[in-house]
């Protein structure tokens, strides 16, 4: 088997939860840089990352790296790379692109370059006459300029992020990530024995992620990806990924998770997603207003991403909330309680400062996640 240069592109503020999950999977050389992690895997690694890795958006091959100043030079590099390795002549390869802060300014004639490139090389590796039929398997190409230097990588994931799970058949206005409702939940101390609950569950993303951890059920589970017809990974390796999945969930494992939310149209989506994935009978989903929790569990976790009141009209509304989220939760000393939001006066409407804050970017919201940590539950004697 190859050794490849694996990149885990995230979300700014994520990368280091993606690194910790990376090395979970049992993967020790692991760069953090700004937006990306990379790692070093072998095709079975593919097949891995592609399936657990819950907080990544992409899993990309890094193909090659150089400087690149002139569109001549970035031909003639992109020609060299020996791209008959990785995609087969009835391929499809779409090329994609960005520039930042570099002579190669222009995106589409970049695009064309590299396409041009591949074309040649592909045309002299493999005997092709006239033009290549693209009607095979997808590989997606991306050429990044940053710099002046340019980055080819190749998309295993295909033409839908990570963040598709495939269980979202329904959703509000303002849909949270799968990937970032899942970080949420790790960058937490939740252990699937106590209580989780989510106030302002929306379509149930947070819950349903907490869920897939708290039974340790793979978020790749219920979707394809593009890389699962290279045939340079084969069948024999994803069905081997896909039976590790199967073998790791601990569909045993009893959970007590709560959504609620004011909107009842909301309550049946979340549902309706719940049972999309196999968990409906798992997550309790009820209408309820935040001020009308209520608990007999000594110890619990909150995990909420709040409307922001980004409208100055809505920000009364908003802060009200916030403030009865502070009456209902605060006295529950035992309990940590998690929120993410972008208004500033957040602390002040909750009426106690964090324990903790960390930026996180919601889209292009930038947000700031508030931890209040309560009391740590007992140890438990050993027998």
């Amino acid at each position: 088997m190859a050794t490849y240069t694996l990149i885990a592109t995230a979300a700014m503020g994520i990368e280091a939860l993606v690194a910790r999950e990376i090395k979970n999977l049992g993967y020790e050389d692991v760069t953090v840089e700004n937006g990306r992690v990379l790692f070093k895997a072998d095709e079975s690694g593919i097949c891995r990352a592609n399936l657990w890795i819950r907080s990544a958006d992409r899993i990309k091959i890094l193909i090659g790296e150089f400087k690149a100043t002139t569109f001549d030079e970035l031909f003639e590099k992109t020609k060299a790379i020996p791209w008959q390795k990785y995609i087969p002549r009835n391929a499809q390869f779409p090329v994609l692109g960005k520039s930042q802060k570099s002579k190669l300014f222009s995106v589409s004639d970049c695009q064309a370059i590299v396409k041009k490139a591949i074309v040649d090389k592909l045309k002299a590796t493999q005997n092709i006459q006239g033009m290549l039929i693209e009607d095979g398997p997808l590989f997606r190409i991306e050429v990044s300029l940053v710099k002046d230097i340019a980055t080819l990588t190749l998309d295993t994931t295909g033409r839908e992020g990570l963040h598709k799970r495939g269980y979202r058949v329904a959703q509000g206005e303002a849909p949270l990530k799968e990937t970032l409702a899942a970080s949420l939940v790790m960058l937490t101390n939740w252990n699937p024995d106590l209580p989780f609950v989510d106030p302002y569950c929306g379509s149930g993303t947070i819950a349903i992620e907490a869920a897939l951890i708290g039974q340790n059920i793979a978020p790749g589970s219920f979707r394809s990806f593009a890389s699962e017809d290279w045939h340079w990974i084969g069948n024999k390796r994803w069905n081997e990924a896909r039976q590790e999945v199967e073998d790791l969930a601990n569909y045993d494992q009893p959970l007590n998770i709560i959504g609620s939310d004011i909107d009842h149209r909301m309550i049946r989506v979340a549902q309706e997603n719940a049972e999309e994935v196999g968990l409906g009978d798992i997550i309790s989903f009820k209408q309820m207003q935040v001020k009308d929790f209520t608990t007999k569990s000594d110890y619990g976790y909150v995990v909420a991403n709040p409307p922001y009141g980004e409208r100055l009209n809505d920000r009364p509304y908003v802060e009200k909330l916030y403030s009865d989220m502070g009456k209902v939760f605060r006295p529950l000393d035992t309990w940590s309680v998690y929120v993410m939001t972008s208004h500033e006066g957040f602390e002040e409407c909750y009426g106690a400062p964090a324990s903790k804050k960390r930026k996180l970017f919601n889209g292009f919201i930038k947000t700031d996640y508030y931890q209040y940590f309560g009391k740590r539950p007992p140890r438990r004697s050993e027998d």
